[in-house]
């Protein structure tokens, strides 16, 4: 029974990253930003969007809390380290965007509230 829950727990909580990030992605095309990918798993760490508006392409990373407090103290170091590898590996692939102007931004996702973006997050050369 202990596994049956656990593996419950863990659908609910894919479904409910899943969610953040289409209302993030929602939330970023409102604003002029059109996609370039989706849940981009690359050199051992993953981007939740990849965005463009007009020069800049923005790696996003969607953070889903109870609170909005709460998922804006959620991107820890180790998270930036791999996002900041899966972003170099990403653009080794796309060589056409490394002239543009590259940004980490965050999402953040709370119960009841809009999707707040944070442009310019953190560093993408990691902490």
């Amino acid at each position: 029974m202990r596994g049956e829950a656990a593996t419950a727990r863990r659908r609910a909580t894919h479904l409910r990253g899943r969610r953040a990030e289409w209302l993030a992605l929602a939330a970023l095309m409102l604003k002029g930003y059109r996609p370039l990918a989706l849940r981009v798993a690359l050199a051992g760490g993953e981007i939740d969007l990849i965005v463009r508006r007009g020069g800049t392409v923005a790696f996003v990373e969607v953070k889903a809390r109870a609170s909005l407090a709460d998922a804006r103290s959620a991107i820890g170091a180790v998270k930036k380290r791999r996002f900041a590898r899966a972003v170099r590996a990403w653009l080794a692939r796309n060589p056409a965007c490394a002239n543009l102007t590259l940004r980490a931004d965050a999402v953040f996702v709370g119960r009841g509230a809009w999707p707040e973006h944070l442009p310019d997050a953190f560093p993408l050369d990691g902490p």
